[in-house]
């Protein structure tokens, strides 16, 4: 096993995993502007959540890895300051929307229809003063932190850190997930009753 001392993930998991409330019923996520934030508010537990380690996930100063979870996006609504939101990247399948000021990433959704997960947004809990969110399940895109600039000698030793702190690293989502993916694309194409 490689050492794993110093090796850090993010903030909200590096001196372990904090675990959530099923009665936990939503929060604001506030993002980091000091005056006039944006504020919007999340009605609802969230699910699968995971330290993702894609380069389209807004991570806070100095974590090689987001924290990301999933909410009906029925349940979120903007409450302060949605002038100041923006897409990050409209021809992404996941439309982040994005603080101009501060660039904190508040929620992301799916608009197509066809997409897996359409009808849940994506939200960064570790933005809300709330505590009882969903705690996080496990790592995805793990190799793709090479891609910012983790010299990839590291891999084993994060790699071992995110065992130690429960969460097994994938190099794509969870096996649920990727079953539920998979599971909507035979059903789109037949081979699979709908």
């Amino acid at each position: 096993m490689a050492n794993t001392e110093g090796v850090t993930i993010h903030p909200a998991v590096d001196h372990g995993i904090k675990q959530g409330d099923s009665g936990f019923s939503g929060g604001t996520l506030t993002c980091k502007c000091a005056t006039n934030p944006v504020k919007v508010r999340v009605g609802a537990q969230t699910a699968h959540n995971h330290v993702c380690g894609c380069t389209k996930c807004w991570k806070p100063e100095g974590a090689i890895f987001s924290m990301v979870a999933v909410v009906s996006r029925d349940a979120v609504e903007v409450l302060e300051n949605g002038d100041k939101l923006q897409v990050v990247n409209k021809d992404a399948p996941i439309q982040r929307y994005a603080c101009r000021d501060c660039g904190v990433h508040m929620y992301g959704r799916i608009e197509n229809k066809d997409h897996p997960f359409y009808g849940l947004d994506f939200v960064h809990t570790e933005l809300s003063g709330e505590s009882g969110w969903s705690a996080p399940e496990f790592a995805a895109f793990v190799s793709s932190v090479i891609e910012s600039g983790v010299d990839p000698s590291r891999m084993d030793a994060i790699r071992s850190r995110l065992r130690e702190l429960g969460l097994e690293p994938y190099d794509a989502l969870s096996p649920p997930l990727m079953d539920a993916i998979a599971t909507h694309v035979a059903k789109r194409s037949g081979a699979l009753a709908a």
